[in-house]
C-alpha cells in the first residue's frame, strides 16, 4: 500500500481536519447559574534514566526527579516505573540506494527486535522510504505480518536520469531521492496522531533527506505534538558519503529519543536489543502545568535528576493545546 500523499492537501483545502473529534456539551438546565469550568491538561513525560557506565537505571523513586517548564518547576503529579503500559510503535526503514549493502541485515535484525519488543497490548507498523513512503504494513499486533512487511522493502536505486513520482505530503511536485522528513510527517499526522500511551518510530537510515517537501523543523514538531519518541540507528556507507549524524542528533535529541551509530552487522543487531530495553525500561512523569495558558506555544521541558551523575532521556518539549 502506498501513501496516497496528495490526499492530504485534497482534505485540508477541503477544510476537513483529520483526527479531528467533535463532542456536544450537554446544555445547562434554564434554572442553574452559569457554570465556570477550567480545562487542565496533564503533561505526560516517559524517561530513561542511564548511569556513567551507559547502564539503564531502574531503581529510581519520585524524590530522585525534578521537572522544569520554562525555567519554572513543577510539581510531579503522577510516578511511575513503566514495563507494562502497551507501545504503538512505527518502523520506518531507509530503503534508498545508499542501504542496498545493509538491507538484508537490516530485516533480519528488524524482525527480532519486533519480536522481542511487543508483547500483548502492543501494536507496531512498517514503513519504507526512499523517494517515495510506503505503507508495507499497518498497525497489527501479529508478528508474522509485521515479519512479512519488514521482508517486502526493496531498495529503490533509480536509473540515470530518472525521478520519483511522489508529490510529498503537502504541495505536488516531483521529488528524487530520500523522503525521511516526509516519512517522520507522515507516520505522525496520519498514523500515531490518533493513537494513545506510549508512542515510538524506530528509523534505520543514514539520515540523508534528499528531495522532502517537509522541513526538518516540521518533522520535528509533528513528533512534538503526537508526543512521540524517536530513535534513530545510524547505518552509513561510506561510499554514499556516509551519514548525517547532525540529523539524526537533532531529531532525536528534540523528541527524547537516541541516535545510535552502526557500522556492521553485530553493532545492528546490538543497537536494536538497547532501543529494545529502553522502550521496556522507562519512568512514567505526569504533571500539570502551572502555566496554564492556552495559546498553542512550545513549552521547553528540562528533567533534572538529585544524582547528578545519572543522564536523562526524556522530550525536551511539547505544545500547549490552543483554544
Amino acid at each position: 500500500m502506498r501513501f496516497a500523499k496528495n490526499v492530504l492537501l485534497v482534505c485540508i483545502s477541503g477544510g476537513v481536519t483529520l483526527g479531528a473529534a467533535v463532542s456536544a456539551r450537554p446544555q445547562e438546565p434554564a434554572q442553574q447559574p452559569p457554570v465556570i469550568r477550567t480545562q487542565v491538561n496533564l503533561v505526560n513525560l516517559f524517561v530513561t534514566v542511564r548511569d556513567k557506565s551507559k547502564r539503564i537505571v531502574t531503581d529510581l523513586k519520585q524524590e530522585d526527579f525534578k521537572i522544569m517548564e520554562d525555567g519554572q518547576p513543577q510539581q510531579i503529579a503522577f510516578f511511575s516505573k513503566e514495563v507494562t503500559l502497551p507501545i504503538t510503535l512505527a518502523m520506518l526503514l531507509d530503503t534508498s540506494g545508499s542501504e542496498q549493502y545493509m538491507l538484508n541485515a537490516i530485516q533480519d535484525a528488524g524482525g527480532r527486535f519486533m519480536d522481542r519488543v511487543l508483547r500483548k497490548g502492543d501494536e507496531a507498523l512498517v514503513m519504507s522510504f526512499d523517494s517515495d513512503v510506503d505503507l508495507l504494513s499497518d498497525f497489527t499486533d501479529d508478528r508474522g505480518q509485521l515479519d512479512r512487511a519488514i521482508r517486502k522493502a526493496r531498495i529503490n536505486v533509480p536509473s540515470a536520469g530518472s525521478i520519483g513520482n511522489n508529490p510529498g505530503p503537502v504541495g505536488s511536485r516531483q521529488i528524487t531521492g530520500t523522503a525521511l522528513y516526509d516519512a517522520i510527517y507522515l507516520a505522525c499526522n496520519e498514523k500515531l496522531n490518533t493513537e494513545a500511551g506510549r508512542k515510538a518510530i524506530v528509523i534505520v537510515t543514514d539520515a540523508q533527506d534528499e528531495g522532502s517537501k517537509i522541513r526538518l523543523e516540521e518533522a520535528i514538531e509533528a513528533a512534538q505534538r503526537t508526543d512521540t519518541v524517536v530513535h534513530i540507528l545510524l547505518v552509513a556507507d561510506p561510499h554514499f558519503g556516509g551519514g548525517n549524524g547532525g540529523v539524526a542528533h537533532k531529531i532525536t535529541d528534540e523528541t527524547g529519543g537516541r541516535t545510535i551509530s552502526v557500522n556492521s552487522e553485530k553493532h545492528l543487531a546490538e543497537a536494536f536489543d538497547q532501543i529494545s530495553e529502553e522502550l521496556r525500561s522507562q519512568y512514567t512523569l505526569g504533571y500539570y502545568p502551572t502555566n496554564s495558558a492556552r495559546d498553542g506555544k512550545f513549552r521547553k521541558i528540562k528533567v533534572e535528576m538529585s544524582n547528578h551523575d545519572l543522564k536523562v532521556l526524556a522530550r525536551k518539549g511539547y505544545y500547549a493545546p490552543k483554544e
